[in-house]
């Protein structure tokens, strides 16, 4: 398993932390201090902004979980991965792939994501 793999686990698992203050701590673990995230939905900065955004998520779609979706691609300091949201167990009505641009020590600088499928 790669460090890139490692590290899309990770960003998968700090997006189901349900746990506000074990959210939080994953939060700042995986991202810079001056970390982003931007989305079509969204733009956040900094652990706040991230596990507040992840929150409004993990409420507008209760009991949804996000799971990769195939391998994770990286090099230099970058990697990009798809993931699926949905009901444990069933199939995901939403889908989108993300790109990650580190600090080149395992942190998460900015991650860009995009939605690839929604429910119409």
């Amino acid at each position: 398993m790669s460090d890139y793999t490692t590290l899309a686990e990770r960003y998968i698992g700090a997006w189901n932390e349900t746990d506000p203050e074990a959210r939080r701590r994953a939060v700042e673990e995986l991202w810079t201090p001056d970390g982003r995230y931007v989305d079509p939905l969204a733009d956040a900065t900094g652990g706040e902004g991230i596990a507040a955004t992840i929150a409004a998520v993990q409420a507008q779609f209760p009991g949804f979980v996000f799971r990769l979706n195939g391998p994770v691609d990286g090099h230099h300091d970058q990697l990009r991965f798809s993931w699926e949201l949905g009901p444990e167990g069933d199939a995901a009505p939403i889908a989108g792939s993300d790109v990650a641009v580190t600090d080149g020590n395992g942190r998460l600088r900015t991650v860009l994501g995009f939605l690839d499928r929604v429910p119409g």
